[in-house]
């Protein structure tokens, strides 16, 4: 059966490929857990509300898409270094950071992150800034820390992850959400690509880079990522609908209404239509890069293998 006939709950991009195992997902899950409340971990003396405003941040909350994205793709290229699981970290500090600078007032003004209420919210702005910055920091010295990792690797994870947070990625790409998108298919799908593709696209070059993985599997990678980050970015769009629940989706919902989304842009029917086009994408690029191994393609099923309340019928 074809992507396009198959029902709306369950798109089966992976077809062949069972769900992964709870408990192997748990474990990773667990130790990346278990690893970024080691790095912030405050002292006695410094218990205060800038090192509780970055854990509210980074604990306790979240699918860890990202860091597991990072261990689940080296493990298939066949690397087990224990220096995975800080450059995993690495990059869900980056993605917190993020959050926090995107819910604030003078970005997206959020209240609701995670069925939780924002970080702004509970600490203030001015802390909620200073969160932010501390946690980028804290994800460039992980990288430049990192064990079990030769300089010259260390050295290009630094810089990948510095492309990804600078004026090539994220800033960029919140830059253009706020004020460049003049609302073409163009545009929105520039600002989408910067905002969501970034993160999963550093995700799988990190593994790479570790891995040591040939030109053309990274390649294979990044194009996943990419077509990955656009399914997931309109998967986001149809959820912020007028209608979802805010205790469902664990986010503010309608305040995408009058803002440049392809949604808006192209209808839903047609958006619903490109979803899945993006997911055969990234089921193609994943299978090019990693060949029969199955680890990350059931990460990636049991991510999409159900879109969520709002992608209509």
């Amino acid at each position: 059966m074809s992507i396009q006939a198959r029902r709306h709950e369950d798109f089966g991009i992976f077809d062949g490929f069972p769900v992964q195992p709870p408990n192997e997902l748990d474990t990773l899950r667990q130790a990346i857990e278990d690893r970024l409340g080691h790095w912030l971990n405050p002292d006695a003396a410094r218990a205060d509300l800038l090192t509780a405003a970055m854990r509210a941040a980074a604990l306790g909350a979240g699918k860890r898409m990202r860091p597991l994205l990072v261990m689940l793709v080296a493990r298939d290229l066949g690397c087990t270094s224990p220096a995975l699981v800080d450059v995993a970290c690495a990059v869900e500090l980056v993605h917190a950071a993020s959050l926090i600078l995107d819910d604030m007032p003078c970005m997206d003004n959020a209240l609701l992150r995670r069925g939780r209420p924002t970080i702004h919210v509970q600490f203030g702005e001015d802390v909620t800034i200073l969160a932010a910055v501390a946690l980028l920091s804290r994800a460039f010295g992980i990288l430049a820390a990192a064990q079990d990792v030769a300089p010259a690797v260390r050295a290009r994870l630094v810089a990948r992850l510095a492309e990804t947070v600078g004026t090539q990625g994220l800033v960029q790409g919140q830059f253009l959400d706020l004020r460049g998108n003049r609302g073409t298919e163009r545009d929105i799908a520039a600002t989408n690509e910067l905002k969501t593709g970034v993160l999963l696209g550093v995700a799988v070059d990190m593994a790479a880079i570790v891995a040591q993985a040939e030109d053309g599997v990274a390649a294979s990678l990044r194009a996943f990522a990419l077509a990955a980050g656009h399914a997931f970015q309109l998967r986001d769009d149809f959820l912020d609908v007028a209608g979802n629940d805010s205790a469902v989706t664990g986010k503010d919902t309608g305040k995408d209404a009058h803002k440049a989304t392809l949604i808006n842009a192209v209808g839903q029917d047609e958006a619903r239509r490109r979803l899945a086009l993006h997911l055969h994408d990234a089921e193609r690029h994943l299978s090019d890069a990693l060949g029969a191994r199955q680890t990350t393609r059931r990460f990636v099923e049991g991510l999409f293998g159900r879109v969520p309340a709002g992608v209509p019928n």
